[in-house]
């Protein structure tokens, strides 16, 4: 009867850690996917697009399992504010940094995401800090630095940086800007409704902006995509997009947000290892030495947090 209990108990929660798990495959997947979308229409249309059609999904999941949300004015800005920070400034970054970088190279640059996060958390919410994480921090930042410049990490030094390497960064400033918003504004606001409705202000800013520097040639953009193109806003728009955050969320709801990020640490993983096997993105030295100390330092870092 024990026995008989146990397995009742483990079989759902073995269920929770596959989502999560897949979650880390679809956010890995979503780079060399950007990727051909970045070369096969102007950067700023396909963020359009991809962000319009989740917008869509992302409503009607709100609307069938929370309703339409009464919220203040204060909180009406504040989701103003995530959206223009954490989708349209992300997106721009994602798009025109992938143009000019690998996507296995881009994917692991963002695991200094919660490095630059945990800094400024500390800073401004006096979270809990010790030396286990900073040496997390330290492990991440010097891997990402070691991805970005190729192996040659003293090169942030002496401003060798280029274009597609500072797009990068600015993915990180504004995933940092909009996980701190989260974390300080959006207090009182579930996730999915704070995902579905910031969403609507990102991709609103993101539509104007096509249509000023694209054209009307941004309205008719799918009208010409090839089936690839299809398949690759598909899987960003159901994939990484929906599907991912729903699996997420439900990790977070059922093992805790600590168990549920830790899975987080995955994705730079299955981004590097799907970008080289779908698009046959070259591998050295720098990129593998790099990646493994950058994905050990954010696991530490989550390890020293709990």
């Amino acid at each position: 009867m024990f026995e008989a209990a146990s397995t009742a108990v483990t079989r759902p929660l073995l269920g929770v850690h596959a989502k999560l798990l897949g979650m880390a495959v679809l956010w890995g997947a979503s780079w060399p996917a950007g990727k051909v979308l970045a070369q096969s229409m102007p950067p700023l249309t396909a963020a359009a697009w991809r962000f319009a059609f989740a917008v869509l999904i992302l409503l009607v999941w709100m609307l069938a399992t929370r309703g339409w949300p009464r919220l203040s004015p204060r909180q009406w800005a504040s989701l103003a504010l995530a959206g223009a920070v954490g989708v349209f400034g992300y997106a721009v970054f994602f798009m025109l940094g992938l143009q000019l970088v690998p996507a296995s190279r881009a994917a692991l640059v963002v695991t200094t995401n919660p490095v630059f996060t945990t800094l400024l958390a500390v800073w401004l919410f006096r979270e809990h800090f010790n030396g286990r994480i900073g040496l997390g921090m330290l492990m991440a930042v010097l891997g990402a630095a070691t991805v970005l410049t190729r192996g040659a990490p003293w090169h942030l030094f002496a401003g060798a940086l280029g274009l597609g390497e500072w797009l990068l960064l600015g993915c990180v400033a504004t995933w940092t800007g909009y996980t701190l918003i989260s974390r300080g504004l959006l207090k009182g606001i579930d996730t999915v409704t704070s995902t579905a409705l910031g969403a609507v202000f990102g991709t609103a800013l993101l539509i104007v902006t096509a249509l000023l520097l694209d054209g009307r040639a941004a309205l008719a953009a799918p009208l010409v995509w090839t089936p690839t193109v299809w398949i690759s806003m598909a899987f960003l728009v159901v994939g990484a997009t929906v599907l991912a955050y729903a699996w997420y969320f439900d990790g977070v709801a059922q093992l805790g947000a600590g168990t549920a990020a830790s899975y987080i640490s995955l994705v730079p993983v299955f981004g590097v290892s799907s970008s080289i096997l779908l698009l046959g993105e070259p591998v050295d030295s720098s990129l593998l030495i790099g990646g493994a100390l950058a994905v050990a330092g954010v696991v530490v870092m989550n390890r020293a947090r709990r």
